[in-house]
């Protein structure tokens, strides 16, 4: 009798463990259809290429002699779902600035940070190494959008839409010199979907 309890616990135990299995981080794991890395990758990826293939930077290059700077403004998740936004936003930003075509401004979060040391530069650093406020990098360009869903279902099938909205819009004058757009449809087969 002991002998079948030792085994018992032994199947028991071995039944309610976890596995976890390294997999690439390119590869694409679409477990219940909603939005996903392989989305935010996805999105950010066409976003880039898009942006850097029109004319807003060679246009402000070619009038200034600079590479604009840009700052990330709000992005916003109107979705149905959660969808952390900051993703494939800092995708695109690390994009953008590693073309060597544009610069990016630290956020206002960044900045608080930035400008409580540069105090603390001023109180307690060497001055031939200090950094003087007021010479800030102003944005050329400010960064915003949304995330979109529409979802229709019937019986045990959804198919969720997604709508990726970017905008550039210069500071200067208010006008948008692009606006990105990236589309995701998904057909979901499954018994037990929710809404």
């Amino acid at each position: 009798m002991k002998i079948w309890c030792i085994v018992f616990a032994a199947l028991l135990f071995n039944g309610c463990s976890t596995s976890v299995e390294r997999v690439d981080t390119n590869t694409t794991i679409d477990l219940n259809g909603a939005w996903n890395d392989a989305d935010s990758r996805m999105v950010a990826q066409e976003m880039v290429q898009d942006a850097l293939s029109r004319p807003w930077i060679s246009d402000f290059t070619g009038r200034t002699g600079q590479r604009p700077a840009v700052i990330v403004g709000t992005v916003r998740n109107l979705s149905h779902e959660h969808i952390n936004v900051k993703t494939f936003v800092a995708d695109m930003e690390r994009e953008l600035i590693n073309s060597g075509r544009v610069d990016f401004v630290a956020s206002r979060d960044e900045r608080g940070e930035i400008r409580d040391e540069r105090i603390d530069q001023d109180l307690n650093a060497r001055e031939e190494t200090r950094k003087a406020a007021g010479q800030e990098l102003g944005a050329d360009f400010m960064l915003t959008g949304q995330v979109n869903t529409i979802i229709d279902a019937e019986d045990n099938e959804q198919v969720r839409y997604y709508q990726v909205d970017l905008n550039l819009i210069s500071m200067a004058d208010n006008r948008k010199v692009w606006a990105g757009q990236k589309k995701i449809k998904k057909l979901v087969k499954n018994a037990s979907i929710r809404y």
